[in-house]
């Protein structure tokens, strides 16, 4: 017998929820899309909102319509292209060069335990230091110039990396390299052939997410004597209290960053897409 009305209606009402909390499976596109808008519709409305209601003067808390007049401001000064342009060649110079460091050191400490016991304790203790700690020496040893602000964003990022890179290679199944010992491969074509390949959707997962704290390290990288950049036009944004800018700098900061991690994204869907199948 085909359930009435009330009863299809109840089960319909369940389904939806079924849908909305699945557990660890994915959900329909338009709903994603939906619940996308939401998170970026709702802080918006609520900033506007509360800019709006008096509670707080604009000098603390500026509207969205004036932070995007500063903005605005910056764009036709040149000053945000310029200074956005620098933030981002910094960054990418630090995280580069930190990637190209940890990457083989970690496949040696996730391959050989030798190489692991000998290093993992020194990273591990070194990881757990601040970066803006090393900031008066690197002051001291490199200067002023572009070299400390790489410096730091290397040093940020270098050891938690490496220590990343290590553990996704310990998950490599053994099978997977006896198997390659009974083919007659050498250690050299285990981990070029066997251990890279494997970890290398977990690679540049590690990399997306470790980009965050280097792109996070450009704004105290930058109070170092730069003469532009986001973290440089923060700062003096900051000394006349113009907080409209700040929220400018602040959001131009988000949305790189965003973009960013959707690129890593859709470079991982491109290059690994063997490695999403379930």
């Amino acid at each position: 017998m085909s359930p009435t009305p009330p009863a299809l209606s109840k089960l319909q009402a369940r389904q939806r929820d079924r849908v909305f909390w699945r557990l660890a499976e994915d959900i329909p596109q338009p709903l994603t899309w939906k619940l996308m808008v939401i998170s970026a519709v709702v802080p918006l409305l609520l900033w506007w909102l509360l800019a709006s209601s008096g509670w707080i003067s604009d000098k603390f808390l500026p509207s969205p319509p004036d932070v995007l007049a500063a903005m605005g401001d910056l764009w036709e000064r040149g000053l945000l292209v310029q200074d956005t342009r620098a933030s981002i060649v910094r960054v990418t110079l630090g995280f580069v060069l930190a990637a190209v460091v940890a990457t083989p050191i970690g496949i040696l400490m996730a391959a050989f335990a030798s190489i692991r016991a000998l290093l993992e304790p020194a990273i591990g203790i070194l990881r757990y230091m601040p970066a803006p700690a090393f900031v008066p020496l690197l002051i001291i040893y490199l200067g002023i110039d572009e070299a400390p602000k790489i410096a730091l964003i290397f040093i940020g990022t270098v050891f938690f990396n490496t220590l990343m890179i290590m553990d996704a290679g310990k998950f490599v199944p053994k099978a997977l390299i006896e198997a390659t010992y009974t083919l007659g491969g050498s250690r050299w074509q285990i981990l070029r052939q066997v251990i890279w390949p494997y970890i290398i959707p977990n690679v540049l997962d590690i990399f997306r997410v470790n980009m965050a704290a280097s792109w996070n390290l450009v704004v105290v990288a930058e109070l170092i004597a730069a003469s532009e950049g986001l973290g440089k036009r923060i700062e003096l944004a900051r000394k006349f209290l113009n907080t409209d800018e700040i929220f400018a700098c602040l959001i131009v900061l988000g949305l790189i960053g965003f973009s960013i991690d959707m690129s890593f994204r859709v470079l991982i869907r491109k290059t690994c897409a063997w490695s999403l199948d379930s």
